[in-house]
């Protein structure tokens, strides 16, 4: 029977695109910005832990953080009540 893993976002910060062929050996490289030198990458959630240390050791890996996306309620109608969207008044 056909069963889906739990996967994690990782959003990797990298300095150079040379370290994105690394990376496929980690997760699923989803996207890789070339403009800001970023790399969405899906992993296991139950290998999440370690494929963060190990790739915070490596060269040209400056940053690795989780992606809140999971954390954020579906639900939610409104951005501006959950404080992640500000709108710009006039008069401010």
């Amino acid at each position: 029977m056909f069963e889906l893993t739990k996967r994690q976002e990782l959003v990797v910060t990298i300095t150079s695109r040379r370290v994105v062929r690394v990376l496929r050996h980690y997760g699923r490289v989803q996207y890789v910005s070339r403009r800001f030198h970023y790399v969405i990458l899906y992993v296991a959630a139950d290998q999440v832990a370690t494929v963060t240390a190990e790739l915070e050791k490596l060269r040209n890996v400056s940053h690795v953080s989780q992606s809140p996306w999971q954390t954020l309620d579906p639900e939610v109608v409104e951005l501006k009540s959950t404080g992640l969207y500000k709108t710009q008044d006039e008069d401010d």
